[in-house]
């Protein structure tokens, strides 16, 4: 089954490989600021948050973006991560005009996270917007793939997860 979104109204049927709450977490690569490949390996045993966005240039992304680093600067027990497709020059001016020390990861080369995650919009060459949660033994905890591309996430029901997949992460 493709999951479809809307992206200004208009149907896109989304490209990769669906995810489900539950699986283990597919494996991917990426880009940091400084160009060095980063998989999710490199996060293993850590609960990790990924804030998906289209581009940090547009607006909903930046608000996004903000919202959350501003409610999960701090948690360090909570890799949060944002993820684009922008390059990692842009990802890195976006950071520094805001002043967040964030980490930004970059699915610019091959779409490998998108593709992993069932995320690129193709005919775009994006991914949607969503946020997942990994809990510290690899498997997605919560997903929200957001129906209207232009749209805003649910924040509370991401951060709710998050407290729960957290809660669940200490009695294990």
């Amino acid at each position: 089954m493709t999951t479809q979104v809307t992206f200004k109204g208009n149907a896109i049927d989304l490209q990769g490989t669906e995810m489900r709450v539950g699986q283990k977490a597919p494996n991917f690569e990426l880009l940091n600021s400084k160009l060095e490949a980063v998989t999710l390996n490199n996060y293993s045993g850590k609960t990790v948050f990924l804030n998906v966005v289209p581009s940090l240039d547009t607006p909903v992304c930046q608000i996004q973006s903000r919202n959350f680093y501003q409610k999960l600067n701090g948690k360090s027990n909570v890799e949060f991560i944002t993820i684009s497709v922008d390059l990692p020059f842009a990802q890195a001016r976006f950071c520094g005009a805001e002043n967040m020390e964030a980490t930004t990861l970059s699915d610019h080369r091959n779409l490998s996270f998108g593709e992993a995650y069932g995320l690129i919009l193709p005919n775009l060459r994006l991914l949607t917007r969503a946020v997942i949660i990994i809990d510290a033994q690899g498997k997605i905890a919560y997903s929200e793939i957001v129906p209207e591309v232009t749209n805003e996430p649910n924040y509370d029901a991401a951060l709710n997860a998050l407290e729960q997949a957290l809660s669940a992460g200490a009695s294990a």
